[in-house]
């Protein structure tokens, strides 16, 4: 597998702004790729710090600066990365994220070999000060549980993503401006349109997480942008006003982790995600994957339960009253469940002392 000094195999898109502190480690780990064969568009939304010459500095000629004249954020950044990109597959990169060396080379062979998929992310470990461990994201998927979960929550990174450069090219834009720090997840319901999204379950992206990071400083507004998207995607189901209630309460309570106020609440989000369970498997009709997607959607449940036991805004007894028929425990057993009701029991005679 080859390709040419001007048709490369990959275009590594980075939107880069003020990344001074961070960006060599990042182009550092994309000069140990297995698959050698890419450039790198680093596109610099006017830096105030030493980023442009960093990058402009970089003994490696496979990487390009594009720099920006006005600051137009990041969204901008990246759809002017994707217009100038040359390969025949578009890589998602943030400035302060790591690959391991395999990474190119394993989803470039998957995309090879399922012409039907447009979008193929990874799992991801996740990277706190010097301490690396697992994310939070399923350890197992399948191609119909990643487009299932696009429906309540974003199931990928946008580092971890690859995408064919053909499929981006007819999206007009490749993410839109207006879903500002939530457009990779509108990216993943956007492009379903032209092809299947899958990941690859081994961890082939290193995701910084740090206070300085985008999703971090800009968390209401990438709240509001996720809450269109869902609200977007389950109004033919729903019907617009329905849709989005329902679009605000996934992201506050499944996507940020809140504990649900009460059990009229618990109950508009259980019926809701059930619908929408239903809905998707009667819509793509996976039967080697229907219970992966149950279990998954279980786990998620017992989630939002013992948030809401833990913090003494739900009982046992609102639990068991609004389970949908279709939904477990998951990983939540009795046991943990008893003990998150505990720990409720104990914050709430403390806030009454």
């Amino acid at each position: 597998m080859s390709g040419s000094p001007t048709s490369p195999i990959v275009s590594v898109v980075m939107a880069a702004y003020n990344g001074a502190g961070l960006i060599e480690e990042t182009l550092a780990s994309l000069a140990a790729q297995t698959l050698a064969d890419f450039e790198v568009l680093v596109v610099d939304d006017r830096s105030t710090d030493a980023t442009r010459d960093i990058v402009r500095a970089w003994p490696d000629d496979r990487v390009r600066l594009i720099a920006l004249e006005v600051n137009g954020g990041p969204v901008r950044a990246r759809n002017r990365g994707v217009a100038e990109a040359r390969g025949r597959y578009i890589a998602g990169l943030d400035q302060d994220d790591l690959c391991r060396p395999e990474r190119f080379a394993r989803q470039v062979a998957w995309l090879d070999a399922h012409a039907d998929c447009a979008l193929l992310g990874t799992q991801v470990d996740w990277l706190d000060g010097t301490r690396t461990g697992p994310s939070r994201y399923p350890a197992v998927t399948t191609p119909a549980l990643i487009a299932w979960l696009t429906w309540i929550e974003n199931p990928l990174a946008w580092s971890s993503v690859m995408v064919r450069a053909d499929v981006a090219r007819r999206l007009d834009p490749f993410t839109r401006p207006e879903i500002l720090y939530a457009e990779d997840f509108d990216l993943y319901h956007r492009v379903q349109a032209h092809g299947g999204i899958a990941r690859l379950d081994e961890a082939l992206v290193v995701y910084r997480r740090h206070g300085g990071g985008a999703s971090n400083r800009f968390t209401e507004t990438m709240e509001d942008s996720a809450t269109r998207v869902l609200a977007q995607a389950h109004a033919a189901i729903l019907g617009e006003a329905a849709a989005a209630a329902l679009a605000r309460l996934l992201v506050v309570h499944l996507m940020r982790g809140d504990p649900v106020p009460d059990r009229a609440t618990l109950a508009a989000l259980g019926a809701g995600m059930a619908t929408l369970q239903a809905a998707f498997l009667a819509r793509h009709d996976p039967a080697a994957d229907s219970r992966l997607i149950r279990w998954e959607t279980a786990r998620r449940w017992a989630g939002i339960g013992r948030a809401g036991l833990r913090a003494g805004t739900l009982t046992l007894a609102d639990l068991a009253a609004v389970r949908p028929a279709d939904f477990g425990l998951g990983h939540a057993g009795v046991d943990d469940l008893l003990l998150s009701r505990l720990v409720g029991w104990t914050r709430t005679l403390r806030r009454a002392g």
